[in-house]
Formats: structure tokens, C-alpha cells, sequence
């Protein structure tokens, strides 16, 4: 493996301007992943470049298997680099980093890849505008949990390949499906087209626990603070809203998105033992 010692490295210097926008990420087809449980996470194909200190190295790969498989198939293209500390800062977004980082090459999909293989009911969530990386990687991380088929981005959201939105996600995003669309009121209608009930989350809207959610569904998530543009709103075929108590008005986006995708979640398994046990 080649040392690398110092930030001011050409090789550091393109990759830290590489990644460090939502432009300059998209140009270069990559992003970071950042930690030993997140680099750990990332798919062998599409492990691009791995960084890491020689402390780092010497605790951790070689009780690590699939860690260890990583590093050997990215030395075996001459990715894999021994760094300082100094240039692993340089690369890494948190301020105490764990010693590893690594390169990943993006997935592009398209609108029909959202809709699951032909055993799957689709269940997509749609974004809209949303700004809070946390948020953004809590939905990506519950659109795992909940079945989710994939999951649609409105352009003017945060950036799903930032550091912070990766690391939120836990891994999962690299493992759904996730299209970043320009025409979002475009898309939705051509999900429509599809067969697939399109459902809006809003303070107006009918109970979740009242609607059946069982067939092919798409759920339009908001804005934190403004919620859906009226002009997206408009396309829901049924507005939703997830039932209060006391004097809270709503839940933020990331919560909402947890409680719509595990409600419908739920009743697809109890329709699945429903068809299998004749309801009983």
C-alpha cells in the first residue's frame, strides 16, 4: 500500500475539492463514506478509493473479515492508501474521525427501479424540498426498515451523497434505490400512470389508521417547515394525516415518513396472514 503523508498531496488535494459540494460530488460521480461501521457497509462494487491510518490498520482490519476483504480488493488496484492523521482530517467531514474513510462510486437509477422486482408491492417515498441532511438520512434509513422500493428526491432537496445524509442513513443508502429528479410533479404523474395511489402527508388529511395501504403506494413527504407545495399536494390522490394528541401539531418530516412507511408495512403483513391463516 502507498503512504501518503502529507494533506498538500495532489492526489488529497482532488479528491478533498472533489467532494467537498452537492456540484462537485455529482460531477465526479462519488461521495464519502465516512467511519468503520459506515466503510464497512459500502458494496464492494462500488468501493472506489480507502484511506486509512496506519493505527487504524494495525487495530482493526485484520480481526475485521469483510473489512479486510475491502481493503484487499482496493490494494489490488492500487486504491488503498496508508495516511497521516493530518491528510485523513483533510478528507474526513467530523472532527474526531475514526481513522478510515473511503471513496464511493454512485448508483444511478431510474423511475422504473423505484418500483421493486415483480414480487414486490411498490412503496415509494417521495421527497419534496426537504433541507435537514437528518432527516433526509432517517427517511433513507426507514425506507430500508419499512420495504420501502425506493425513493424519490426532489433536485432543490439537500443533497442525498453529503456527509451528513450518508452517515444518517446507517448504510442504507447503499442499498435503495434513490432517483434525484428535476420534474418531480412530472414523475409523480407518470408514477400514476403506473398504477401506484399516490398519498400526501398533510395536517388535512384522513387517518393513516383509517386508510387502507396495502397496494401499490407512494408517499409524498414535505418540507420540514412549509410541508408540500400546493402545486404537489394537488397530485395526492388521498391526503393523510397521522393522528395527534394533546396540543402537538405535527411531526417532523423524518418522524412522519418513519410512522406512514411502518403503518402501511404493518398492514401488508397482516393482510400476507390474513391470505395465509383465512383471517384468523
Amino acid at each position: 500500500m502507498e503512504k501518503i503523508l502529507s494533506p498538500g498531496n495532489e492526489r488529497i488535494k482532488h479528491i478533498a475539492k472533489m467532494l467537498s459540494t452537492a456540484k462537485e460530488r455529482k460531477y465526479s460521480g462519488k461521495y464519502m463514506s465516512e467511519g468503520l461501521r459506515m466503510v464497512r457497509e459500502v458494496p464492494a462494487e462500488d468501493l472506489d478509493q480507502l484511506f486509512m491510518t496506519q493505527e487504524f490498520f494495525e487495530k482493526h482490519v485484520s480481526e475485521d473479515e469483510r473489512l479486510m476483504r475491502l481493503v484487499n480488493i482496493s490494494n489490488d488496484r492500487n486504491d488503498c492508501f496508508i495516511v497521516s492523521d493530518a491528510v485523513l482530517r483533510k478528507l474526513a467531514d467530523t472532527e474526531n474521525p475514526q481513522g478510515i474513510v473511503a471513496t464511493v462510486n454512485m448508483k444511478t437509477y431510474e423511475l422504473d427501479d423505484l418500483l421493486g422486482d415483480a414480487s414486490e408491492i411498490p412503496l415509494i417515498m417521495v421527497i419534496e424540498r426537504m433541507q435537514d441532511p437528518g432527516n433526509m438520512g432517517t427517511i433513507i434509513r426507514t425506507a430500508e426498515g419499512a420495504g420501502a422500493t425506493g425513493i424519490l428526491v426532489s433536485y432543490d432537496s439537500v443533497d442525498v451523497y453529503s456527509p451528513k445524509v450518508v452517515r444518517a442513513s446507517m448504510g442504507s443508502i447503499f442499498r435503495k434505490h434513490i432517483v434525484v429528479t428535476v420534474d418531480l410533479l412530472g414523475d409523480i404523474r407518470r408514477l400514476k400512470e403506473k398504477k401506484i395511489r399516490v398519498y400526501g402527508m398533510h395536517l388535512n388529511g384522513s387517518s393513516i389508521y383509517e386508510t387502507k395501504l396495502t397496494g401499490p403506494s407512494a408517499f409524498l413527504i414535505g418540507n420540514e417547515g412549509a410541508g408540500l407545495t400546493k402545486e404537489i399536494s394537488a397530485e395526492a390522490d388521498k391526503l393523510l394525516r397521522i393522528p395527534m394528541m394533546g396540543e402537538v401539531e405535527s411531526l417532523n418530516a423524518g418522524t412522519s415518513a418513519t410512522i406512514i412507511s411502518y403503518e402501511a408495512l404493518r398492514q401488508r403483513i397482516k393482510a400476507g396472514e390474513d391470505i395465509l391463516f383465512g383471517g384468523f
